[in-house]
């Protein structure tokens, strides 16, 4: 079976929540292997048993999902690898890359420290015994042979870095117990899993070096390398809790669409000349290696925003309500109702155009889902007085008269400046108490809007709650 050209892989470690910035490394993976044709695999890095959970693995596959992110084939648990790296480091032996080393521990910690003060990188003196020295019994763990030389790579964002291996550690490939460590799994599972370009934030850059040298002790073809600057506060600062969320699932529970994040990361230090709003299909054209900045980013919570609410309006009208519906339900949980959810749907182009995030919609929209009677803030008795509820009862009689046919914005419009008219009155004089009487204050757009919106039945059912209440 022939292998794709284009392989990539996002592979988190299970410890906590899928952090912003490892949203971001899935993406720019999930795309560079969309423009290609190529694949796109998860592989969760689960071989640090005491910090994984299953909970946080659980975490990183829902925050995959609902960012809408489908890896090819099944996810790969690196822990269930473990014999693959374990022959690995045993043929590394054979071969001479790698050996036993005995020293205690405390031994070991006794050299590294001398090593340090030395300003050089740690040797254990068993990397120059041959398999016919070792001992016959005994705790070991098997360390990688550094060679002589340098390790140059050429990474597709970086650019060419090279790196003297005397300043490399004999690092451990096998602990006393046999299990292996991260920088050997992570080779053999890239390899086994046809993986041809690592596409990983700069804080693995030294890692490369390392492990291009392991690639090249088992004989394998290095992938390609592309380390992607990270994410930094709007202060320019590491991304740390005081800057904000960290999680995919806070934007979500925020109000953020997939769409729209995925947008607003996927230009967090990535460019295509001006262009910033960019539907899936032209993402997925667009996004190349070459565009990836060697700055770090900042996120700049305001424009993730603006995306967001471009990618609202955007939305099908029947795809943003179905988004919108939990945080609708949130705000009026004893409420929301059918006719309700159609007032919501039929009121969708303005909602849209006047939103950001979900929460902004649901608040836009709560004048429509609110249930009857409607409780009415302090400041309503000033505004209702009973100078205002006169004309309101009046202006109900007016409505009345209005044909079903009528009950849209402008023959609306019409009715109202003409009974402001009449009265003699400003239209704040009618406006204000009427306002108030339909929504209970609540963030409405034109009144000739919020009557079209609720219809005729509502709008004076409304009105009656509040003429009787008095």
């Amino acid at each position: 079976m022939t292998r794709p050209a284009i392989v990539t892989r996002f592979a988190p470690s299970p410890t906590g929540f899928l952090h912003i910035g490892g949203a971001r490394t899935a993406l720019f993976n999930y795309l560079f292997a969309k423009k290609h044709g190529g694949q796109f695999k998860l592989r969760i890095e689960d071989t640090d048993k005491a910090r994984s959970t299953q909970e946080a693995t659980q975490a990183i596959l829902d925050g995959l999902e609902w960012m809408e992110l489908p890896h090819d084939g099944d996810v790969v648990y690196q822990s269930q690898n473990a014999q693959a790296h374990i022959d690995a480091a045993n043929a590394m032996i054979a071969s001479g890359h790698a050996y036993r080393c005995y020293l205690s521990a405390e031994d070991q910690d006794a050299l590294k420290a001398v090593a340090r003060e030395e300003g050089r990188a740690f040797r254990s003196p068993w990397r120059e015994l041959g398999q016919s020295d070792y001992p016959a019994t005994g705790d070991f763990v098997v360390r990688f042979k550094v060679p002589e030389g340098q390790t140059t790579i050429t990474d597709n964002v970086q650019g060419e870095i090279t790196w003297q291996n005397k300043d490399f550690d004999d690092l451990i490939l096998l602990r006393a117990d046999g299990s292996p460590v991260y920088m050997l799994a992570v080779v053999v599972d890239d390899h086994d899993m046809g993986v041809t370009h690592i596409i990983r934030g700069d804080d693995h850059l030294i890692n490369a070096g390392r492990q291009t040298l392991i690639y090249r002790a088992l004989g394998r073809d290095v992938p390609q390398f592309a380390h992607v600057p990270l994410i930094h506060g709007p202060d320019g600062k590491k991304l740390s809790k005081r800057h904000g969320a960290l999680g995919a699932e806070a934007y979500r529970d925020d109000g953020y669409i997939p769409a729209g994040l995925r947008n607003y990361l996927m230009k967090l230090g990535w460019s295509h000349g001006d262009q910033e709003i960019f539907t899936d299909s032209e993402a997925a054209e667009a996004f190349d290696l070459s565009g990836i900045v060697k700055s770090a980013a900042r996120l700049d919570f305001e424009k993730m925003a603006h995306i967001n609410g471009q990618h609202i309006q955007m939305g099908e009208d029947a795809d943003i309500m179905a988004r919108a519906r939990p945080f609708l339900i949130a705000q009026n949980p004893d409420g929301y109702s059918a006719d309700s959810q159609t007032r919501v749907m039929t009121a969708m182009p303005e909602l849209k155009s006047r939103s950001k995030t979900l929460k902004d919609l649901a608040e836009q929209a709560f004048y429509l889902t609110r249930p009857r009677p409607i409780p009415m803030p302090a400041k309503a008795a000033r505004i209702l007085s009973q100078e205002a509820l006169n004309r309101l009862s009046d202006l109900q009689i007016s409505l009345e008269a209005l044909e079903d046919t009528q009950w849209h914005s402008e023959p609306l419009q019409a009715c109202l400046t003409d009974f402001a008219a009449r009265h003699d009155v400003g239209f704040g004089k009618i406006g204000q108490p009427l306002r108030m009487a339909l929504t209970g204050g609540a963030p409405s757009p034109d009144l000739s809007v919020v009557l079209t919106r609720l219809g005729k039945e509502e709008t004076l059912a409304r009105l009656s709650d509040v003429l009787t209440a008095t």
